[in-house]
């Protein structure tokens, strides 16, 4: 998942403070809220089949395991298995150039891998117009796969993950196929059904590229029998006709993702659509989602918005409204360090320094949303902090 947050490239360094028993007092009751507001609308009750199936909150390991290896590798998304995530967020999709499905942050592979120590990808480097921003990289477009697969994974955000680069250059990029049949093993090896929660990426501006994703996705789905209402698959977009497109293509569950208030998905500014972000979480536009989605994905933000001194105010109403409507709510992204947190939540000023993320999950949780996407899924410190039920 992908969203313009101001603080991913937060800078500094610094020691990482443990995260550990200095942070107490998270009750059980919070486990409670959420579980009641759930039970009140909706399906995902944690137990039947498909959605129904997942536990209420589910941990979605964001990316994987990646506040401890660098993200979209099979190295993060192994331990994010490890750590009891219900959920992997294995796969943010791009094309290469010979139209396979990798898994990236971004189109833009400069800060997610070593393309810019080959030199003989040098003269790849280019600047692209991504959304409506000039951005300048190298783009998995511009690649073939073989090439790609030449490259190796590093941390995105070193300034804040230092002990993630120790990792730099262990790991390739996965392509979706990879995933899939990863997906299997792991299910298979744990004798349990392993969740994944891939995004497609800028569709519209691939589209125009003449490298489509949705249909792209659907065949490659289809062809591993995961495109079924029961699928342990579901599929994320920031743009909703994208969603909508796959709703046409595929049975797996969907999800809108959605990005501050205010903000316009890309898709609505490429087609005129005048509405915003402020629409889509009115009652009529989380009704308009529920006629082709099954959830939402909004930033935590969209749950409880932070004041001008980046505190947590109010929570809206978007949870009640989205659950009247019959959507669930998988909002992101949880995160321990402290520039990723709310002020009253950080400790220190140290960019790579634990805050109190139990605070965090204990306001959050509160609100009775569904599950969240977060970089540390430790669901074995969630549960013994009574977050979780596992």
């Amino acid at each position: 998942m992908a969203t313009p947050e101001s603080n991913e490239q937060a800078s500094g360094t610094g020691r990482r403070a443990v995260l550990g028993a200095a942070v107490l007092g998270a009750g059980g009751t919070v486990l409670g809220l959420a579980g009641t507001a759930r039970a009140a609308g909706g399906p995902g009750r944690g137990r039947g089949r498909g959605l129904d199936s997942l536990p209420v909150p589910t941990i979605i390991g964001h990316r994987g395991a990646s506040g401890y290896r660098p993200e979209h590798t099979f190295g993060s998304y192994q331990l994010a298995l490890d750590m009891g995530a219900d959920i992997v967020e294995a796969g943010d999709l791009v094309p290469t150039k010979d139209g396979h499905l990798v898994c990236r942050h971004e189109p833009e592979i400069g800060g997610t891998t070593d393309v810019a120590d080959h030199p003989e990808f040098a003269g790849r480097r280019t600047t692209k117009t991504l959304d409506g921003v000039e951005v300048t990289g190298w783009f998995t477009e511009d690649f073939t796969l073989a090439e790609l697969k030449r490259l190796r994974a590093v941390e995105r955000i070193p300034a804040n993950r230092p002990h993630n680069t120790l990792y730099n250059g262990r790991w390739e990029i996965p392509t979706f196929e990879e995933v899939l049949r990863w997906q299997d093993e792991q299910t298979r090896g744990r004798g349990k059904q392993v969740w994944i929660y891939p995004e497609l990426k800028h569709p519209t501006y691939f589209r125009k590229l003449g490298l489509g994703l949705e249909e792209r996705v659907a065949k490659i789905l289809r062809r591993h029998g995961k495109d079924r209402r029961n699928s342990p698959v579901i599929l994320q977009s920031f743009e909703p006709t994208a969603v909508e497109r796959m709703s046409r293509l595929v049975g797996n569950p969907l999800v809108v993702l959605l990005d501050a208030a205010g903000t316009r998905p890309w898709d609505f500014t490429e087609t005129g659509d005048p509405r915003t972000v402020d629409d889509l979480i009115t009652p009529k536009g989380l009704k308009q989602i529920a006629s082709y989605a099954q959830g939402i994905g909004p930033t935590l933000n969209l749950i409880i918005p932070r004041d001008s001194a980046d505190r947590l105010t109010e929570p809206t109403t978007l949870v009640r409204d989205a659950h009247r409507a019959g959507l669930i709510l998988h909002p992101y992204t949880m995160r321990n360090e402290n520039p990723f947190l709310p002020a009253e939540f950080r400790k220190g000023s140290a960019p790579d320094a634990y805050g109190d993320v139990f605070g965090a999950y204990r306001a959050y949780f509160a609100t009775g949303i569904d599950g969240v996407f977060t970089d540390q899924p430790d669901t074995g410190l969630l549960a013994r902090e009574g977050f979780v039920n596992r």
